[in-house]
């Protein structure tokens, strides 16, 4: 066999022969350190939705985030470039692969990898893809520095089999989706779908609460707000004789609604807010208005949450086509189609400028934009005035989203750990304002994530607003630890640790009755 020069043809024809011992040792002990890589990039493809890129960004963010990953990343490149010199030198990006990312864990503290039909297909290829990287090495006459290149390269070669593998998956799953479509017609439920940068679970829960006094109504559960998960709520909660089915419509690009909305076709569509939540893929606010917008295009009603200028603006221009029947949706204006202004402990609701009630009660966190699109969804549908009437101050809060009651421990707990933007830490920390009690307010956070450009100003920002509420703030975490650190600097003490299991065991050894903690959102163990 003779490939490639002198030096090539001589590696290749001892490893055919099973020389070159150093060689074979610097190879083996790649691809067995492929085990421990893959365990960690592998769990992080799927806590972040199997999206190509997720793997190289986190990858990048992971070895960029302390002096100890950055270390050991300089290492591994050395250790592959010098490889081709003397292949022993391969153990170095061997032993890195082992220990590090630092801090990113092999097993998962907040999530294990679960090994589903999508894990083991994606497992499959990128071990097919590790395969052919080394393969060339040998072809090449460069075993050692290709194995261990394919190694270092990990995230990025499963960004790859993440793009070969999608194809593939949407023709997997597409008998699931005709499933569900096909239920979809046969019980012909009145399709309630909800979708905004923020506030489309708690909107979708409250449309259940308030119309399930009226109506037989089905939820999409959780946030099972994509494809798989909304044809999987279809076909395992969707049951003859469902009047009313609420779904919960996500989105991390252009054409993704649009795509559930033509096997999932909804007759009322509902927009809560729009906000910079995962500005980083979208790249401007504007691309968000656009994308959420599409699921308007086969509604024949459109309710929005007006106090955003941009959903306004979007209403005027529905009206003005006059594709749909435009309701707009309030927390302050009582001019609008429906308007639930809430003052202390009570709110008003008010209808076609009509008020309705004007003592009616909401549970600690519930956010009156929410409820008076949720109330203008159950009018729609039909549901009496009274009846709404009656339910809106039965609305439950949503587990982790700005719900707040005292512990055993004495200390008030504000727990808004689902939540993961701007507008949403501001009602936290006005909520922890109000807490009970005259003792100490603590904040704890990891800040806020994928608001791309806007994400270290708004931590920052974040952080001097939580210092005219809170005496202290514990930062969760190394994401966005120097933008909280700046924010709070002079402000007030900060404390800052690794984990949530540890900012928890500061609140229970500082805290006591009397005091406050807000637990602004919380980011699985997959970010730095």
């Amino acid at each position: 066999m003779t490939v490639g020069s002198g030096g090539g043809t001589a590696v290749v024809a001892a490893l055919a022969h099973g020389g070159t011992a150093p060689v074979w040792v610097a190879v083996a002990a790649s691809v067995l350190a492929l085990v421990p890589a893959g365990a960690r990039w592998l769990r992080v493809a799927q806590r972040e939705h199997y999206i190509a890129d997720s793997c190289s960004r986190f990858a990048l963010r992971w070895w960029t985030s302390e002096p100890a990953n950055l270390a050991l990343a300089a290492l591994a490149i050395a250790g592959v470039v010098l490889s081709g010199l003397w292949p022993l030198v391969a153990l170095a990006p061997v032993a890195v692969a082992v220990v590090g990312p630092v801090h990113l864990s092999i097993r998962g503290r907040t999530s294990a990898l679960v090994w589903t039909r999508r894990l083991r297909l994606l497992a499959a290829v990128w071990v097919l893809l590790q395969g052919v990287v080394v393969g060339v090495g040998a072809v090449i006459g460069a075993p050692a520095p290709f194995a261990a290149a394919g190694l270092v390269a990990a995230p990025a070669v499963l960004d790859m089999a993440l793009l070969l593998t999608w194809p593939l998956e949407r023709r997997l799953t597409q008998p699931f989706v005709t499933t569900a479509a096909d239920r979809l017609l046969r019980v012909a439920p009145t399709v309630v779908a909800i979708t905004g940068s923020y506030g489309k679970t708690s909107t979708k829960n409250h449309v259940a609460h308030l119309v399930s006094g009226s109506m037989t109504v089905v939820a999409s559960p959780a946030s099972f707000n994509n494809r798989g998960g909304l044809a999987r709520a279809v076909n395992e909660h969707l049951v003859e004789g469902t009047e009313v089915f609420v779904a919960e419509m996500g989105t991390y690009g252009p054409g993704e609604i649009r795509a559930l909305c033509s096997w999932c076709p909804p007759t009322i569509a509902v927009l809560t807010a729009i906000g910079p939540v995962h500005l980083e893929r979208f790249g401007t606010e504007e691309a968000i208005v656009t994308a959420k917008a599409e699921i308007t295009e086969r509604a024949s009603v459109v309710i929005v949450n007006a106090d955003d200028p941009r959903l306004d603006a979007l209403a005027h221009s529905i009206e003005t086509a006059g594709v749909a029947t435009v309701v707009r949706c309030s927390s302050s204006d009582e001019a609008a189609d429906v308007c639930v202004r809430a003052e202390d402990a009570t709110a008003t609701l008010v209808v076609g400028g009509d008020r309705v009630s004007g003592e009616l009660s909401l549970e600690p966190g519930v956010q009156p934009g929410n409820v008076a699109c949720a109330v203008a969804a159950a009018l729609r549908l039909g549901v009496p005035v009274e009846a709404v009437v009656r339910r809106i101050p039965t609305i439950p809060p949503v587990a982790n989203r700005l719900t707040a009651a005292t512990a055993a421990s004495g200390v008030y707990v504000v727990d808004d750990t689902f939540n993961s933007n701007p507008a949403g830490s501001r009602a936290a920390l006005a909520l922890l304002a109000g807490a009970p009690g005259a003792g100490r307010r603590v904040v704890v956070t990891p800040g806020m994530v994928e608001l791309g450009p806007r994400q270290v100003p708004e931590n920052e920002a974040f952080a001097r607003a939580a210092a005219d509420v809170a005496s202290d703030l514990v930062v969760v975490g190394r994401t966005n630890r120097q933008a909280l650190v700046a924010g709070a600097a002079g402000r007030m003490p900060v404390t800052t640790v690794g984990t949530r299991p540890e900012a928890v065991a500061w609140v229970r050894a500082h805290l006591g009755p009397g005091d406050a903690v807000l637990y602004e959102n919380d980011l699985p163990d997959h970010y730095p």
